[in-house]
């Protein structure tokens, strides 16, 4: 099996499927080989028609049962510094290289080569497979999915085990992960004039301003209890341009920032604040010396955390999967809120190390892979 495993793992990193290009080759061979095995098979698109998720069931067609949930999508190699060829998997002295091996294509391959073993199995519960794009950029490949599964009334899996690269720790709980554009309009003419407060550099300024004074906040308001470290909501402006010239007050700014809530209340108390600011403060200011100054925010994406579920079904049959009874939390997001937002029970658990992740010469251990397949094999019995 691991043979088999090695050789899925091959095709699938050599699939470039960086967030901003296409899936649907990966999303080909995985249809083809969940088909060949008797899976019943759903695919859905993104609005371009480039990019689309996977849903397969294997076993009866009932409620209930387990998905295996992973991401096609993988980061950028532009501007790093790999030894290899990024997209061809390389085996050696235990590792097996290559852009995704460890986030997540590693996890998918088990799942791909278990198909067949699963489908020859007498399962009285469903186990699916759900592959989603775009989960680098924001979610949207699992939103879509999720929102046709339960738009169809089709059944619906009662857990989730997603795959992510957490050496098997049995993740219970990570922050939310909401992310922003904001692009602000002021007046572009000579800095001799005085119009430096609707000059959009200026305004953008004040409005990351206040959101560090919100941050400060965000210590404040941090439960007691909190899993996490830090413990508070965070936020955090990562990108900034504008303007052209220091002579010439800016006449636009774009700048991308995100929070990553303890919970969502945090989120729209944020949101709150920050609206109030700009319509009875930045906004007027701006106006009253350049009456078409604007400020804009879109959304990059808004991913819901994993809150911690004690009595969680998902988080017990990890626990028996791996054998491991201790439990943990994340700093990185994942898909995980968005399948708890539609009742099905989600845990994060999987092959690699996320040390490995995004990195040049990804890797993923060989022994990691064989742990996964004996997990996945430890199913079969839990769906017997």
């Amino acid at each position: 099996m691991l043979d088999r495993t090695l050789e899925i793992l091959g095709r699938l990193v050599a699939f470039p499927t960086v967030s901003a290009d296409s899936n649907l080759d990966l999303v080909d061979y995985a249809v083809d080989l969940l088909e060949a095995c008797g899976a019943r098979v759903e695919t859905t698109s993104d609005p371009a028609g480039k990019k689309a998720n996977v849903f397969a069931t294997i076993g009866p067609d009932e409620e209930g049962g387990v998905a295996l949930s992973g991401h096609t999508d993988v980061v950028p190699t532009e501007g790093q510094n790999w030894s290899r060829d990024p997209f061809f998997l390389t085996v050696e002295s235990g590792r097996a290289y290559g852009r995704g091996t460890t986030d997540m294509k590693g996890f998918i391959a088990c799942v791909l080569a278990m198909a067949p073993t699963f489908a020859a199995a007498a399962l009285s519960r469903p186990v699916h497979v759900a592959l989603t794009y775009d989960e680098e950029e924001g979610c949207h490949g699992a939103r879509l999915l999720l929102s046709e599964l339960t738009r169809s009334g089709r059944p619906l899996p009662k857990i989730v085990i997603i795959g992510e690269p957490t050496d098997f720790g049995v993740v219970v709980a990570h922050k939310g992960c909401y992310e922003y554009t904001t692009e602000i309009t002021g007046v572009e003419r000579h800095a001799s004039m005085a119009a430096a407060g609707a000059g959009a550099i200026h305004a953008a300024a004040r409005f990351i301003t206040f959101l560090d004074s919100l941050a400060d906040e965000m210590v404040a308001r941090a439960p007691d209890d909190s899993p996490f470290e830090p413990p508070h909501t965070t936020i955090n402006v990562g990108t900034i341009s504008g303007g052209v010239a220091r002579n010439i007050t800016a006449g636009s700014a774009v700048f991308d920032w995100e929070i990553r809530p303890v919970d969502a209340g945090d989120a729209a108390y944020i949101h709150e604040r920050l609206g109030r600011f700009v319509a009875e403060e930045l906004l007027p200011s701006m106006r009253a010396e350049f009456p078409d100054a604007a400020v804009s925010t879109t959304v990059a994406g808004e991913v819901d955390g994993f809150w911690r579920d004690p009595q969680s079904p998902a988080v017990e049959l990890a626990r028996r999967l791996t054998g491991n009874r201790e439990t943990m939390v994340v700093s990185f997001g994942t898909e995980a809120g968005l399948y708890q937002e539609k009742g099905i029970a989600p845990v994060v658990c999987g092959p690699g190390s996320i040390a490995q992740a995004h990195k040049p010469d990804e890797f993923i251990e060989v022994s990691q892979l064989e742990r996964c397949l004996s997990v996945l094999e430890k199913l079969i019995t839990e769906l017997a």
